[in-house]
């Protein structure tokens, strides 16, 4: 055969892959698939990274090669036949069953390609015992197992040593958080999500825009960046430099789109693909002012609860230069939020509380008292009452907990992490939502039915880390 086209993701190469190919013969094509993705624990390694280490591979094994990058694309039964197209339209080349044979491991994509008529070579499973497929090696190295090196081919233990990729590896694959496509949840509509935040993101920086320091500006959770295209209005800053970092692909791919675009000013605005429970993103002492909305309530619900909180406080105030300040705006709990309250709902808003009560990823306990009132924690009322309405993205907004802390919470965390907080810090009720969505269908009372106020529902604070540390 002429060819040999070779499908796949291709993060890590083998020593034996060069063995195998080598005996094919022919130009080997290496489609290399979600060539669009990085970071993620899927795709790791960008493409450019992997291309680099095809290439190099290529020239210590005596290979003839050519590198097609094949962007991820929504499952499709016909995921050969566009991996065929799109190698004719970048590169020219017809790859038939007549002069190529296709090596491939995995044998729902190789039945894709014999469906077409293509040989298959089916690489490692060719084998008996089959060798350890490239994947396997990456888990080692992800694992700290040292044997990954003996498996591996020198061409990509070059490109991940010069590249710090065997960190990059370690990092996403053990990532605690975010999930195999690089974002916090699977079931989110980042659409709206993205939209949800650009349309607030006036009011949100007229909020903090007086507490912000120039310099180093950090926004954790960015989204699509809203809230930085704020910031690069403000003549002020306009010699800061503006930094987003963003954990879920989708917004951070709007972003990365935005300031190619040209929709900043100021030069210096720079975006980052990065968990920050990961590890350290900036130096020590570096920021100035870091910026998180609607961000910790994440934190909390998709990871350890409280202890991610306090890994996420500590990782804030490391970076923290002094004098510099850390703003926070979320949701939070009610003050004495273990309390026992009353909770009568409207009937088609009752219906619903049973299903929050079976979706809902934080069991909690309670009990009726007639048709239309549940007798809970009044963390629990709330988390339901401020939930309820999300019904476009309620498998992601039911697996998060919005009144995990209230002020007093936060406010010790703070403290005992370094820092002073501003006077200006406070916990508020939003009376749009408490009048519009939770007012006309609920009320809320003390286990003897006296009326109780609607409590506070958010949290804003400004917590700086003293001059002199």
């Amino acid at each position: 055969m002429d060819y040999v086209l070779f499908p796949g993701r291709h993060h890590l190469l083998t020593r034996f892959q060069a063995e195998h190919l080598t005996k094919l013969g022919g130009t080997v094509v290496w489609a290399v698939t979600s060539a669009n993705h990085e970071n993620t624990r899927r795709n790791p390694v960008p493409y450019h990274r992997r291309e680099a280490a095809i290439e190099r591979f290529s020239v210590q094994a005596g290979l003839r090669s050519v590198v097609v990058p094949v962007f991820d694309t929504t499952p499709t039964p016909h995921f050969a036949s566009v991996t065929l197209k799109n190698i004719a339209v970048a590169t020219g080349l017809t790859l038939t069953p007549a002069n190529t044979v296709v090596a491939c491991s995995t044998p729902a994509v190789a039945a894709l390609y014999s469906s077409l008529g293509f040989e298959i070579d089916t690489v490692e499973a060719a084998y008996d015992p089959p060798p350890s497929r490239p994947w396997d090696v990456l888990l080692r190295l992800a694992a700290g197992d040292s044997s990954w090196r003996e498996l591996a081919h020198p061409a990509t233990i070059d490109v991940y040593e010069r590249y710090r990729l065997d960190e990059t590896v370690r990092t996403v694959v053990n990532d605690p958080i975010v999930g195999d496509e690089g974002g916090l949840t699977a079931t989110r509509d980042y659409r709206t999500y993205a939209e949800a935040f650009a349309e607030a993101a006036q009011r949100k920086w007229a909020l903090v825009k007086e507490h912000v320091r120039p310099g180093r500006i950090v926004d954790i959770g960015c989204g699509a960046g809203a809230l930085l295209e704020m910031a690069d209005q403000e003549p002020a800053l306009r010699e800061s430099d503006l930094i987003g970092v963003e954990v879920a692909m989708h917004l951070y791919d709007e972003c990365v789109h935005k300031k190619s675009q040209g929709v900043f000013q100021n030069e210096n605005v720079y975006f980052y693909r990065r968990n920050v429970l990961g590890g350290a993103v900036f130096d020590p002492r570096s920021v100035d002012t870091t910026l998180t909305f609607a961000l910790t309530h994440e934190i909390w619900s998709y990871g350890s609860q409280a202890a991610s909180i306090r890994a996420f406080v500590q990782a804030i105030y490391d970076h923290t230069a002094p004098g510099g300040v850390w703003i926070n705006s979320d949701v939070c709990g009610p003050d004495n939020k273990d309390r026992t309250v009353r909770l009568r709902l409207e009937e088609s808003t009752r219906a619903l509380f049973d299903r929050f009560a079976t979706d809902y990823t934080f069991p909690f306990s309670y009990t009726t008292d007639g048709a239309d009132t549940v007798i809970l924690r009044l963390a629990d009322a709330m988390d339901f009452l401020t939930r309820k309405d999300y019904l476009d993205n309620w498998e992601s907004e039911t697996q998060e907990q919005f009144c995990g802390l209230e002020f007093a919470d936060w406010k010790q965390l703070l403290t005992d992490a370094g820092f002073e907080i501003d006077p200006a810090s406070h916990a508020y009720r939003n009376t749009w939502i408490i009048d519009n969505r939770i007012a006309p269908v609920a009320s809320l009372t003390t286990p003897d039915g006296t009326p109780l106020d609607w409590p506070d529902t958010h949290v804003l604070f400004m917590a700086r880390r003293p001059l002199n540390t």
